[in-house]
Order: C-alpha cells, then sequence, then structure tokens
C-alpha cells in the first residue's frame, strides 16, 4: 500500500476538498482524485461521497481514517527516529508574535539551521487570535502565541512567560517613587490589539481598581508602541523584553505602578497530525530555547519588578 496515497487521504478528510489538498500536497486535483481512486480500488471500498463542490466521508472512510493516521504516524516517527537530523528537509511554516520576535525567536531560528540545515523556514508575524485561525486551518504548521487554543487534535504546549510593565518617556513629568493609577490617568495607555489577551486583561485590572477615565491607545505593532511611548504620546503596558534597549539607553523608564501590568502566556500551538513531526521538533526546541532565557534573566529580574 502507498504511503503517499494514504497522506493524500488524510489531508482530503481533513480539508474536506480535493483542490485544497491538492493545494498542501502542492499537487493537481487531478492527481489528489487519482491516488484516492487508486485507493478505493486496492481497499474494494468506497472512501468518499463526491458532490459537485464537496466531498463527504463514508461509513468505511470513517472506519478507515484512525486507522491510516495512525499507519502514517507511526512511519513518520520512524523516519524521524532513524534518520541523521541534517537529512530532514521540506518546508516548515511558522506563526508567530512580535513579543516572541523581540524575545528568542532569533535564537530558535539560529538553532534549528543549525540542527536541521536542509529545513527551510517560513515565517508569519501577525496576532495571536489570526494565528490560532491559520492553525486550525492548517494555512500554518506551528505558532508560537498567547494561547493555548483549546480544541480537539490541537496541541498547546506553554513554553514560557514575559513580565510586563508600565512605562513611560524620561521626558514626561511623572514623581520618581510612590505613582499610582491616578498619576498616569491624563495619559494614553498604550497596549495591544482590541480583542487581544493582554487588552481584555488590561480592562480587568482598571475595572477592579475603579477607573474608568483613562484613554487606551491599542495596536498589533510592538515596534509601533514602543515608538510612541519613546515619544511621550503615552504610558505603555507593554512586555520588559520590549523596552529593556529603551530603559537601558535612559529614553523611557519603568514605573513602579501597582497593580502591575499582567504577564504574558505563551504557548506552542500545532495540529497533531502524523506529518507534522516538525512541528513538534519545533515545540521541543523552543520550551529548550525559553527555559534557557528565563534562566539567563533570573539574576536580574527584579529590576523589572514593581518596587513594593
Amino acid at each position: 500500500m502507498n504511503l503517499r496515497f494514504l497522506e493524500t487521504f488524510l489531508w482530503a478528510a481533513r480539508l474536506g476538498s480535493f483542490s485544497r489538498a491538492a493545494e498542501k500536497l502542492n499537487t493537481t486535483q487531478a492527481a489528489i482524485s487519482n491516488r484516492i481512486a487508486t485507493l478505493e480500488q486496492e481497499l474494494g471500498v468506497r472512501l468518499f461521497d463526491r458532490e459537485s463542490r464537496h466531498i463527504r466521508l463514508t461509513p468505511h472512510g470513517h472506519r478507515a481514517l484512525a486507522q491510516a493516521d495512525q499507519i502514517v504516524r507511526l512511519a513518520n516517527d520512524f523516519r524521524e527516529a532513524m534518520s541523521d537530523p541534517a537529512a530532514l528537509g521540506g518546508t516548515v511554516r511558522i506563526g508567530t508574535v512580535d513579543t516572541v520576535v523581540y524575545g528568542w525567536l532569533p535564537e530558535l531560528i539560529q538553532r534549528m539551521q543549525a540542527r536541521y540545515p536542509s529545513v527551510e523556514l517560513d515565517l508569519n508575524v501577525d496576532t495571536s487570535v489570526r494565528l490560532a485561525q491559520k492553525i486550525r486551518d492548517g494555512s500554518i504548521d506551528i505558532a508560537i502565541i498567547m494561547g493555548p487554543v483549546l480544541e480537539p487534535d490541537i496541541r498547546s504546549v506553554e513554553v514560557c512567560t514575559f513580565e510586563s510593565c508600565w512605562v513611560a518617556s524620561t521626558r514626561l513629568d511623572l514623581p520618581e517613587t510612590d505613582i499610582s493609577l491616578s498619576d498616569i490617568a491624563g495619559y494614553p495607555l498604550l497596549t495591544f490589539s482590541k480583542g487581544s489577551q493582554p487588552h481584555k486583561a488590561l480592562l480587568d485590572l482598571l475595572a477592579d481598581a475603579g477607573v474608568d477615565d483613562i484613554r487606551i491607545y491599542n495596536s498589533n505593532s510592538l515596534a509601533i508602541m514602543s515608538r510612541l511611548v519613546s515619544s511621550g504620546v503615552g504610558i505603555g503596558a507593554l512586555p520588559v523584553v520590549l523596552v529593556e534597549d529603551l530603559v537601558a539607553a535612559g529614553i523611557v523608564r519603568m514605573l513602579p505602578i501597582k497593580p502591575a501590568v499582567p504577564s504574558l502566556t505563551f504557548h506552542t500551538v500545532y495540529q497533531e497530525r502524523p506529518d507534522n513531526a516538525l512541528a513538534r521538533v519545533i515545540a521541543e526546541l523552543a520550551a529548550e530555547i525559553a527555559a534557557e532565557a528565563i534562566a539567563c534573566r533570573m539574576p536580574h529580574k527584579k529590576a523589572f519588578e514593581p518596587a513594593s
């Protein structure tokens, strides 16, 4: 039995379309149809009901799905276990957010290049919400986002937490100590885009503190937000990793305001598919690098915490 035909069957079943399976497998719709027809002939059963625009698994197709998945998964596990890592090839589509780019993404890419030199990376930087949807529809292989994504067949693994802070331009006339939310009420707050987890967490924080008259400016670009904070446009509620260099240069300073800005927890997210072995490899590597990055920061972590 041709393993490629089983993989084709799995993709057609997941995507519900021969044309989408062809796009995923970089072939033609006719080739997909021929593979499925050959597999059905070999098995002696119909796997799909074909309608004018849609396909649907038959009862035989539903029964075959789990076993085909297991066969392909075992074959890929065997290939991964027995192969030289340097020989692994193909393209992995990675989605991530700005915070990880500013953090340890360069190290992840460098280590991938060293361990798997034949693997090509297709990088997509977007919001967590949009990347989660791309994981669901299979248009990317793995995402590093503010998760988790709690759905069947999608694995979410917590990898790190980025501390956040209140931060302002050193040009603003703010107290050096004993700063409260009322001291920054006249400035806009700069944070992530509406609907994001950090934005919702900030709204909850302000509501719990009884503050309802602060303007909030939203952006999905950390570069834009850091630029606006540096220019004195407003007060940032941002990841520490984004502003460390600006603090060191004396352009901005972190404000010891209580309550503190909620931290950001990140997950690696990918579909549990037998052909997605490289995504599992990258998820494990991301966890390894994140742990190393946290260990390196531990000696000076208190510098990022609001004063008591």
